[in-house]
């Protein structure tokens, strides 16, 4: 069944079941809410409620009905992972549904797609944003007539996402709960992008942001705003709490299950329930069942002991699999057990050679696939495996996992075996023939070829895997180094192209279907280490960064446009087996090991977590598509059988 067959279909059964006996028509108030509608501080729930809220049939998603209360605690690393609450929370205008990975229906009440060119979005009549004011299509026109095609405010015009071959969509207000996008071209992103981790928004809440908006606000109490939010002016102040996302103002209406209430920076970050949100279980309780939430900020590789010490409620972040040992021999004392996901990186960890270093002669080195091919050669993928993940992960390069439908044979292998008579004889080709004392070969210039990968410093794995790279690399002729440093500083270091090379996970899905986008595989974003502005460009409609001119790269586009407005199965097909090939071929990023198990630690008393998921940003969230608002805390439940917590584990040998 395609993703849009089963949007339609999902839509349909909405529409038919609302009024069906079985589902409640009388709601449940939560108790932590019940003082304040005595007290008229809130509306009772079935005015809160939308007319038709989104039920949540736990039976299909092999879940208990849950009980109210208890705060959920997790840990994070920075103030940053704030975001981490929309990531999880998982409130999209559509979602994917657990295991099939179909698209389905959620803010919006029913979605009608059209030749993947038309998308008509019916939102729930009577749906409010967390400050109860009404959530409608004026905030669509908001965000697109007054934000995204405000210069001022998007100075680059629409997200990419919106744009096809350069057309913004036609957008039409066809009533308050109505509203349409149509293009002359298909857009098969579109829809993934309203349903991903970091979710394509095209709403804002009109109503408090017009308060600070040049074209609406009264000119003196807005300059006085300005001031008193120490910002340069409007646009600038309106960007500082128009920050959806990053989720880290308290005052800015949401339609999350779950409020922020902390202000960064902070040490703790606690997030209340939204008394709007729009879903229920069968039997009318308003979700989530949890009442709140918190996130305890404290340095990365602190974070795997805390754990173990029961610290965390609920935990994936931060911790890896060499975490594992530890935190099983910890679980009787801490009360909880370890659950092992799959993952659906095409490669757990990756090298990315910048072709964008401002270092002339690095960067000329860099964008020759001889060195590239010769760096990935020389890297023992084996013992990687057998020294830090026990032999349980997938050797190879960063490409589609053999899971996947496009995979094949030969994709993972190529230029990733270990040979380091290969890769000294592409080194020699290249003409770096002369040494130093060390054996380390010498650049054009005369310096010496002497890399230094930068880690965004978050666990020592990264910096484990490339102690291992380093003695193979060595006996080509080539120095590793590792520096790691702070996420946003690496971040930035690599699109300011400072940084010759970076390690990070490889593609985020590695599961892909001919309807999947491939634009992981071409130069589309800022956020690919391997040419951060030949994405940049891309991502501003060439009005920053730079255009990519490696005739493979400028391939690639091509073939990423004609999947865009491909018009079958087929065809996508095809134009999918072409990047692979091209992307297998260029090795512009080093694939290094994929399929490691990621372990998720969960407190005895937290119910609903499954056993066995797939825990991915693309799709699916990490805990998000598991819908975290159905958690519930109760009786400590009995401990898992062992065949079962470990079937991960024994599905790899």
């Amino acid at each position: 069944m395609t993703g849009r067959l089963a949007l339609a279909l999902a839509t349909l059964l909405m529409l038919l079941t609302a009024g069906r006996p079985g589902f409640a028509q009388i709601y449940v108030e939560p108790p932590v809410l019940a003082e304040d509608v005595s007290a008229g501080r809130l509306p009772p729930i079935a005015d809160r409620l939308p007319r038709n809220p989104s039920v949540v049939d736990l039976g299909a998603e092999q879940k208990e009905p849950g009980q109210y209360g208890g705060t959920l605690t997790m840990i994070m690393g920075r103030d940053k992972d704030t975001r981490q609450m929309v990531v999880y929370g998982y409130a999209r205008l559509v979602v994917y549904r657990p295991k099939t990975f179909e698209l389905v229906p959620d803010l919006a009440a029913k979605v009608d797609v059209q030749d993947d060119r038309v998308f008509t979005f019916t939102l729930r009549e009577g749906h409010r944003w967390s400050d109860g004011q009404p959530f409608t299509t004026e905030d669509f026109r908001y965000f697109w007539n007054d934000v995204a095609n405000n210069s001022a405010l998007s100075p680059t015009g629409p997200p990419s996402e919106l744009m096809v071959d350069g057309e913004a969509p036609k957008v039409e207000i066809l009533s308050p709960t109505v509203v349409r996008y149509s293009w002359s071209k298909p857009n098969p992103e579109f829809l993934p992008a309203l349903a991903g981790a970091s979710p394509l928004y095209l709403y804002r809440p009109a109503h408090y942001l017009k308060t600070v908006h040049g074209d609406y606000a009264d000119p003196a109490e807005l300059e006085k705003r300005i001031k008193s939010g120490h910002q340069r002016n409007w646009a600038a102040l309106h960007n500082k709490l128009d920050n959806m996302y990053k989720f880290d103002n308290p005052a800015l209406p949401t339609l999350q299950p779950w409020m922020a209430v902390t202000e960064p920076p902070s040490d703790r970050f606690i997030y209340r329930r939204n008394p709007y949100y729009h879903r229920v279980d069968a039997e009318g309780r308003q979700l989530p069942y949890i009442d709140e939430a918190v996130f305890q900020v404290a340095a990365p590789g602190l974070i795997p002991a805390k754990t173990g010490a029961g610290e965390s409620a609920l935990q994936a972040r931060y911790l890896s699999f060499d975490d594992y040992t530890f935190l099983r021999q910890s679980e009787t004392r801490s009360g909880y057990e370890t659950y092992l996901w799959r993952t659906a990186y095409g490669a757990h960890l990756a090298l990315f050679p910048n072709m964008n270093a401002e270092d002339p002669v690095w960067r000329t080195l860099m964008r020759d696939v001889r060195f590239r091919r010769a760096l990935s050669l020389a890297i023992n993928r084996h013992e990687i495996n057998e020294v830090i993940y026990y032999g349980l992960a997938l050797d190879g390069a960063d490409t589609l996992l053999p899971t996947s439908p496009l995979y094949r044979e030969g994709l993972r292998e190529r230029w990733a075996s270990y040979s380091p008579k290969s890769a000294n004889a592409l080194l020699d080709e290249i003409g770096l023939t002369k040494r130093d004392s060390r054996g380390v070969r010498l650049l054009p210039d005369g310096r010496p070829a002497e890399i230094v990968v930068e880690t965004a410093g978050e666990s020592t794995e990264q910096t484990d895997v490339l102690e291992l790279i380093h003695d193979g690399w060595m006996a080509a002729g080539i120095k590793l180094y590792s520096r790691p440093t702070q996420r946003t500083v690496f971040r930035n270091r690599v699109f300011a192209g400072k940084t010759l090379m970076a390690i990070s996970s490889g593609t985020e899905n590695g599961l892909a279907t001919a309807e999947t986008s491939p634009q992981a595989f071409a130069p589309t974003d800022q956020i690919q280490y391997m040419w951060p502005k030949w994405g940049q460009y891309y991502q501003t409609g060439g009005k920053a960064g730079e255009k990519p001119d490696l005739p493979e790269a400028s391939r690639l586009m091509e073939l990423y446009r004609s999947w865009r407005s491909a018009d079958s199965a087929e065809t996508r097909t095809r134009i999918w087996a072409e990047m692979l090939d091209i992307w297998s071929e260029q090795v512009y990023s080093i694939g290094l090991i994929a399929g490691v198990l990621q372990p998720v630690v969960v407190d005895l008393e937290l119910h609903n977590v499954p056993v066995q998921g797939v825990y991915a940003w693309e799709p699916g969230a990490h805990f998000g598509i598991y819908r975290p608002d159905t958690f519930f805390f109760g009786p400590a439940r009995p401990r898992t059988p062992e065949s079962v917590l470990t079937a991960a584990v024994r599905s790899r040998r």
